[in-house]
C-alpha cells in the first residue's frame, strides 16, 4: 500500500482497512475521520485524550498507514483544511496559525522568489515528462476539428479562457463553455463527432467539467484533457491526457506550468497550420 498523498486518499484507506484494525486503532480511525479540524490543529496529547487512547497508539496508527509519525500524517489534514478555505486572507491566517513551511515569508519579494523557484522546477518537470507523441496527437486532433470546445471552471477558467483566445487567433472555430445563465447543456447539445473538447480541471474536479467530459464521449467527440492525475475522472474518456504537476507554496497553487502547456499547444498548432 502506498502512502496517501492527500486526505481523500487517506480517508479511503482508513475506510477500506477499518475492519482489520485492532480495537484501539479503530478508535483512532473513528476519531480522525470525524474530527478533521481537531487533527489539524490539536497536539498529539489532546487528540489522544479525545480519542481515549495513549499517545503511542496515535503513532502506531500513523505507522500502520505508512507514515513515519503522527505529525507527518497530520500535515494531510492541515493542507486539506487550508485548500478548502476559499478566502486567501483566511488561508494566510491558517498558514500562520498552523505554521506552514513558508509561514514566515511575508515580504512580497520573498513571496516572488519562492514562487519563481518553485515554478522553475514545475516547468522543468513539465518539459521532461510531457510526451512529444501526446503533443503531436493533440495538435493533429485540433487541426482536424470542425469546432473546438474549451471547458475549465474555478482556477482552471483562466487557462480555458487563454486557450479560447489563442485558438481564435489561429482562426480556429472555438467555443468557451462557460455555462452562462446556467446553460451548460444547451452549449453542449451541438457537440458532434467531428469536434474536439478540451477539458481543464484539477482536484477537486468541477462536477460541470466532468459532465462535459461525459457528454462529449456520448457525442463521439475527441477529447484533450489537462489535469493533475492519471486517475482523474476526466482521464478515463480522454484521447490525450496531459498530467500537470503544478507547484504549491503552502496553500497557494500556481498555474504557470498549465499555462505554459496551453501556450505550447496553441503555438504548435499555429506553426503546423501554415
Amino acid at each position: 500500500m502506498t502512502v496517501a498523498k492527500n486526505l481523500a486518499e487517506l480517508q479511503e484507506q482508513i475506510r477500506t482497512r477499518y475492519s482489520d484494525l485492532s480495537k484501539r486503532l479503530q478508535q483512532v480511525a473513528q476519531y480522525v475521520i470525524d474530527n478533521n479540524n481537531s487533527v489539524a490543529f490539536d497536539t498529539v496529547a489532546v487528540i489522544a485524550k479525545e480519542a481515549n487512547v495513549p499517545p503511542s497508539t496515535l503513532i502506531r496508527f500513523a505507522n500502520t498507514f505508512g507514515f513515519s509519525g503522527f505529525n507527518e500524517m497530520k500535515q494531510l489534514f492541515r493542507t486539506n483544511l487550508i485548500k478548502e478555505t476559499a478566502s486567501y486572507t483566511e488561508r494566510v491566517r491558517l498558514v500562520r496559525e498552523i505554521g506552514g513551511e513558508n509561514a514566515s515569508i511575508d515580504r512580497p519579494k520573498d513571496i516572488l522568489n519562492e514562487f519563481a523557484r518553485a515554478n522553475a522546477q514545475a516547468m522543468q518537470q513539465l518539459a521532461a515528462q510531457t510526451s512529444a507523441d501526446d503533443l503531436q496527437h493533440a495538435i493533429d486532433l485540433l487541426k482536424a476539428a470542425d469546432t473546438i470546445y474549451v471547458m475549465g471552471l474555478g482556477r482552471s477558467f483562466s487557462v480555458a479562457t487563454y486557450l479560447t483566445y489563442a485558438l481564435r487567433h489561429i482562426e480556429r472555430r472555438t467555443v468557451l463553455v462557460d455555462g452562462l445563465g446556467g446553460m451548460f447543456r444547451e452549449q453542449l447539445n451541438v457537440i458532434s463527432d467531428k469536434d474536439v473538447v478540451i477539458s481543464v480541471s484539477f482536484s477537486p474536479y468541477a462536477e460541470e467539467t466532468v459532465m462535459v467530459n461525459n457528454t462529449a464521449a456520448q457525442a463521439g467527440a475527441k477529447q484533450i484533457v489537462i489535469t493533475d492525475s492519471q486517475i482523474s475522472p476526466l482521464a478515463t474518456l480522454s484521447d490525450v491526457c496531459f498530467v500537470v504537476k503544478e507547484t504549491q507554496v503552502d496553500a497557494f497553487r500556481s498555474q504557470s506550468a498549465t499555462l505554459c502547456l496551453a501556450q505550447s499547444i496553441a503555438v504548435g498548432l499555429a506553426f503546423q497550420s501554415q
